[in-house]
């Protein structure tokens, strides 16, 4: 009996080990960050296009914050008709907010339907767009990364990524190989 207790603890055992070791071969996901607005303003070469997708999406976001802080303003100003009493005023805020909330979500709505078909037209007929997706792709696969993700971008002033390690930001090996391309 002793020895069947022996064998299958052995057994068990070898079975943790191996199902360790395959766990352990299993890979970590790594993850790069690129600058896409540093590439394409690094390398201008073709990049006028992507520029100008990039600079009409800076104006459209800056026009919804714009619009965004008017209906911040008359939320205020409805909150304090209404502590002061005034619902005829308050009421008109009201109708105001409705109006301009409703402009806000169509204007939104229109701007990025634009901003859509312009990166579609972009992507399609734009060869240095292609060009940098494809190394980024390239580095991304050689270096053994699983996702890239944008550092920065222009229609945001805060980034998805809180923090990086800049050992991981593959920016100006992309750069480079762009460059490295050209000649």
């Amino acid at each position: 009996m002793r020895r069947t207790g022996r064998n299958a603890f052995i057994i068990a055992l070898a079975f943790a080990l191996g199902a360790a070791a395959v766990a352990g071969a299993q890979q970590i996901t790594r993850i790069a960050v690129v600058d896409l607005q540093k590439i394409i303003m690094s390398y201008a070469k073709d990049g006028a296009g992507l520029r100008e997708f990039e600079a009409k999406k800076a104006q459209i976001q800056t026009e919804i914050d714009r619009m965004g802080e008017e209906i911040k303003k008359l939320q205020a100003q409805k909150v304090e008709a209404e502590r002061a009493g005034d619902k005829q005023s308050a009421l008109r805020f009201e109708s105001e907010l409705y109006r301009k909330t409703e402009f806000l979500k169509e204007y939104v709505r229109t701007k990025q339907a634009e901003l859509d078909d312009q990166a579609k037209k972009l992507g399609a007929s734009n060869q240095f767009v292609q060009q940098v997706y494809t190394q980024i792709q390239s580095i991304a696969e050689t270096e053994g990364f699983s996702l890239v993700i944008n550092l920065k971008s222009a229609d945001s002033v805060v980034s998805a990524v809180v923090w990086y390690s800049p050992m991981i930001d593959i920016t100006d090996k992309v750069i480079q190989a762009l460059i490295g391309k050209a000649q």
